[in-house]
């Protein structure tokens, strides 16, 4: 965007006025009203905090972006703000549960890493939020971690507690990087909260470092996670499939496992949230595959920033 016909304005500060209003942008489409330090924290580019500063009361002297109580957002609603609060009470609760959660399933044969993701990741819930855990296993033993957690998981529904058992994304120390590289992607990565496997976790943040290209201002929270303690059954199960047939049992239970999540993508399976279900496949990973979910997101984004910003333009042309 060029505004070579507004020679008096700092060029720099439009800058950082547009990273500002593309990283609230990012977090309206979750309804998510965000504190100054975390707008900071979710820019783009960096910026000297003296210039943040400006550039955020500009905004809002303006009335372009608008404040309650400490958070900033798009819209002129202070609901958002009643929501966060809430939501921000609720997730203190679910993440005191996600930390026994995560003690308990660190025990399971083959699990190196274990840490918080989705929404509570980001420091919300609400009732009818799950625990979304974020799983690293063993190299190759992927298939066989995965089988006897969600075997767990079926014990969990006699209770009604499967919400709190939501492992849906696995990679393995194979293949620690992310394939996917983009806004949303490196969001997710940056606001994870690891509960269980430290020296893991420090790999996982070195091999994902290009993040750094999206949030710059952003430190992962490696320190929060425990170091992996063995345990009796833990090493008794790993040694037993610690050889070629256990190679062969992990290849079978991928393939059964991949099959059975194709039949319920072809017969359009909906999940909890009305979302037809699906699961990307590979020896190294298993992730929800919820249709296009990425790329229709990211395309809202820049929708909803091309709009924010050309009425900004407008603004500033009078």
């Amino acid at each position: 965007m060029q505004y070579s016909t507004y020679p008096l304005i700092n060029k720099s500060l439009l800058s950082i006025k547009e990273n500002i209003l593309e990283t609230l942008a990012y977090f309206d489409l979750f309804d998510y009203p965000l504190s100054r330090a975390e707008i900071y924290l979710f820019l783009k580019n960096k910026y000297d905090f003296e210039t943040f500063d400006d550039a955020l009361k500009s905004l809002l002297h303006g009335g372009i972006i608008y404040q309650f109580d400490k958070f900033y957002t798009l819209k002129n609603d202070h609901y958002l703000i009643v929501r966060r609060n809430e939501g921000n009470k609720k997730a203190v609760e679910l993440i005191k549960i996600a930390e026994k959660v995560g003690s308990l399933l660190i025990h399971f044969p083959y699990v190196r890493g274990i840490a918080i993701s989705g929404s509570l990741s980001k420091n919300f819930a609400d009732e009818q939020s799950d625990i979304d855990l974020f799983i690293i296993t063993a190299k190759n033993k992927l298939w066989i971690a995965r089988t006897i957690m969600h075997c767990f998981k079926k014990l969990t529904f006699l209770v009604n507690k499967e919400h709190l058992f939501c492992m849906n994304y696995y990679i393995d120390e194979q293949q620690l990087e992310i394939a996917e590289k983009n806004l949303y992607t490196a969001i997710e990565i940056g606001t994870l909260i690891p509960l269980q496997g430290d020296a893991v976790f420090e790999r996982f943040y070195a091999e994902n470092s290009w993040t750094r290209n999206f949030l710059p201002n952003k430190n992962m929270r490696i320190a929060s996670a425990k170091p992996v303690k063995n345990s009796f059954f833990k090493n008794t199960v790993e040694l037993l499939f610690n050889n070629p047939a256990g190679d062969a049992i992990d290849n079978m239970l991928m393939k059964i496992t991949a099959g059975r999540w194709l039949k319920k993508t072809t017969q359009k399976k909906l999940n909890n949230h009305g979302i037809i279900m699906g699961m990307d496949t590979n020896k190294h990973f298993a992730k929800p595959d919820p249709k296009n979910f990425q790329s229709k997101l990211l395309a809202r984004h820049e929708h909803k920033i091309a709009r924010i910003l050309t009425a900004y333009e407008s603004i500033l042309a009078h």
